[in-house]
């Protein structure tokens, strides 16, 4: 069954690989969307050194990470589950011999190999070039940022699946999905660091499974975070891909009871 799983892996990778042009256009939109966000930080940083533990150069690596690694754990799971039960092919998929929600995890995953080989790795090559960022030098604080950054992708693919499920009950979620994306972006760390929010902000986002996306896996790599630190970021993020399966699961027995599709 594993191989099974595998393949579709390589076929997500495959299709993807068809519209590969899309992406290297991506490369360029990307670093313009650092760009803006580096200027915006370096404007209000000023003459100041360091703001919020973090300074001046660590902000600009920061801007980077976060956004190169969005081009990995980012997928629109959601968009093709609601999609596929509005039209009903969600019906197929049900009586096929694999679980449907695996073979969504995987072809994300598929996805997000993907966008790593050929996205955000050659995009960090360009962003290093252009912008005053300091990279650490290959060693294990890469491992640990790889270890965190697939938690993070984990998390984000369980929140979109739990978003798409959602279509189920609501038939069009296209409003909840938009929703959604903007939460993420903005809850995450992507636009601000968490660090920076007001301390009341951040007390509400300690219990909310967004920190475990993007900011802590960048500040993994940024701060360099190690011993304790990387263990207690570590497991919030494993806590949270264990705690978001409940729902999930719940949400998914529940639905495959009412299933109703739109043209099937």
């Amino acid at each position: 069954m594993l191989s099974a799983y595998l393949e579709v892996i390589r076929i997500r990778f495959l299709m993807m690989l068809a519209y590969r042009v899309n992406y290297y256009s991506g490369i360029v939109i990307y670093s313009l969307n650092i760009g803006v966000y580096y200027f915006l930080w370096m404007a209000i940083y000023g003459s100041n050194q360091s703001l919020q533990g973090l300074s001046a150069v660590q902000m600009a690596t920061y801007i980077s990470i976060s956004w190169m690694a969005r081009a990995f754990y980012f997928n629109n799971l959601d968009r093709e589950i609601a999609q596929e039960i509005r039209d009903g092919t969600v019906a197929i998929q049900l009586i096929r011999p694999y679980h449907y929600l695996l073979v969504k995890v995987f072809q994300g995953f598929g996805e997000g190999i993907f966008r790593l080989l050929l996205f955000s790795i050659p995009g960090m090559v360009v962003v290093s070039l252009i912008f005053p960022i300091h990279l650490p030098d290959p060693g294990v604080v890469w491992l640990k940022f790889a270890l965190s950054l697939l938690l993070g992708f984990i998390v984000n693919v369980e929140i979109n699946l739990i978003t798409g499920l959602l279509a189920f009950f609501v038939l069009n979620n296209q409003g909840l999905i938009r929703a959604k994306r903007v939460m993420v972006d903005l809850l995450s760390g992507l636009f601000i660091p968490i660090s920076f929010y007001p301390e009341w902000a951040q007390i509400v986002l300690n219990y909310l499974p967004f920190q475990a996306i993007s900011y802590l896996p960048s500040m993994v790599l940024v701060k360099g975070l190690g011993g304790t630190e990387f263990m207690h970021a570590l497991m919030i993020q494993a806590a949270w891909c264990v705690l978001l399966c409940i729902p999930i699961q719940a949400i998914w027995r529940k639905a495959r009871k009412i299933l109703v599709v739109q043209g099937g």
